[in-house]
């Protein structure tokens, strides 16, 4: 008897042991290919690198961080598959998910379901907003975007403008929350076009804006190909009054796609990063944009873009609050993460709480302006 009970007390110890050296399990579902892949593809590499990184030095509180990693594609019900596959089957601690509005909004509610901490990366306000319990995101939202032009507009004595969104989710999202803030901003929307995503000319819609008299400048709430081709055919057009997009267009590639003469003097609210090393020494985001950007651009050989940095700040987020919690419990992980203070990222300054799970404000954003074929600070 003696001996059967101390033979308990040992495997009860060896147990909690070994589940203290277990495996952190991270799940991440992206869209690294497809039409999204601009989104997810610098963030399947962020993670892979800089999951890496940690392990290589020791991982979090002595515990190696094993990875799941699963493309959707951009396909939302792909996105729900493998979302439950993470959950159910390799059984992860929390999940970095979600590229596309689109494919987010199935995995916050698996989240919210299996009570699993995510931090996600849509653009689209409804990714954080209502406040859900497990749900947390990094990228600024399409409100604080439509603020952020508004903003610019207001100095420029812009008010009158005209909308071009893509119907895609974000367009859609984007669009409606730039409406709501009109009035606050004293902006008149005089005219309004849409276009589909996989559209190849937008030439019709951009003619009906340029007759459409009093139009002072143009917004094209949008992501993917269709900003770029808006762009190209703007400058085709002649059209000559400022065009802006949202920062769903946030990436080198997108100046590419649109040439750099079309895209020339456009502007879109975005994140330091796009700018490290052109901001003042004195910023306190300079130093960590600065280091993920030449880290980033050395190891993959590819310009940084801003989504690669939303992934960047989600998985160190992450890390900080499984290092905090000194536990995969993954309630204690969401209370960290939600406590998390003065966390300097490449998407600004984050400073979450129980009643918000973003925790930037429009600080964080800057107005940027394409010129000579890269971002500059718009003046």
């Amino acid at each position: 008897m003696k001996r059967t009970i101390s033979a308990i007390g040992v495997a009860a110890v060896l147990l909690t042991a070994n589940s203290a050296f277990a495996d952190i399990k991270i799940g991440a579902v992206l869209s690294a290919t497809g039409p999204a892949s601009f989104l997810g593809d610098p963030e399947k590499k962020t993670i892979e690198m800089y999951v890496a990184d940690i392990n290589a030095k020791g991982g979090i509180n002595g515990q190696q961080i094993k990875l799941f990693v699963y493309d959707d594609g951009g396909d939302p019900n792909q996105a729900r598959t493998f979302a439950i596959r993470a959950i159910e089957e390799d059984k992860v601690d929390a999940l970095l998910a979600g590229s596309t509005t689109a494919t987010t909004m199935p995995i916050i509610a698996l989240a919210e379901e299996n009570q699993i901490p995510l931090i996600n990366f849509a653009g689209a306000v409804q990714a954080v907003s209502p406040v859900k319990k497990w749900n947390f995101k990094t990228p600024h939202t399409d409100l604080m975007a439509c603020e952020k032009i508004f903003e610019d507009l207001k100095k420029r004595n812009l008010t009158k403008v005209a909308l071009i969104s893509g119907a895609d989710a974000f367009g859609k999202s984007m669009r409606d929350q730039c409406m709501t803030v009109t009035g606050k901003y004293g902006v008149e929307v005089l005219h309004e076009e849409t276009y589909q995503p996989r559209d190849s000319d937008m030439t019709p819609q951009l003619t009906n804006i340029k007759a459409k008299a009093g139009v002072q400048a143009v917004i094209n709430p949008g992501f993917g190909q269709g900003p770029a081709i808006v762009t190209r055919n703007y400058k085709q057009l002649g059209i000559n009054v400022p065009l802006y997009h949202g920062h769903g267009v946030a990436t080198k590639q997108f100046i590419e796609l649109a040439t750099p003469a079309a895209a020339e003097g456009a502007r879109l609210p975005a994140a330091a990063l796009l700018v490290a090393e052109k901001l003042p020494d004195s910023d306190p985001q300079k130093k960590v944009v600065v280091s993920y950007k030449q880290t980033y651009e050395s190891k993959t050989g590819q310009p940084v873009s801003a989504f690669g940095g939303h992934m960047y700040d989600g998985l160190m987020i992450l890390a900080g609050a499984f290092e905090r919690a000194k536990s995969t419990d993954k309630t204690k992980v969401r209370d960290e993460i939600e406590k998390t203070k003065g966390f300097i990222g490449t998407g600004g300054v984050v400073n979450m709480s129980p009643t918000d799970h973003l925790g930037l404000d429009l600080t964080a954003f800057r107005m940027l302006e394409i010129r000579n074929g890269d971002w500059t600070l718009a003046q």
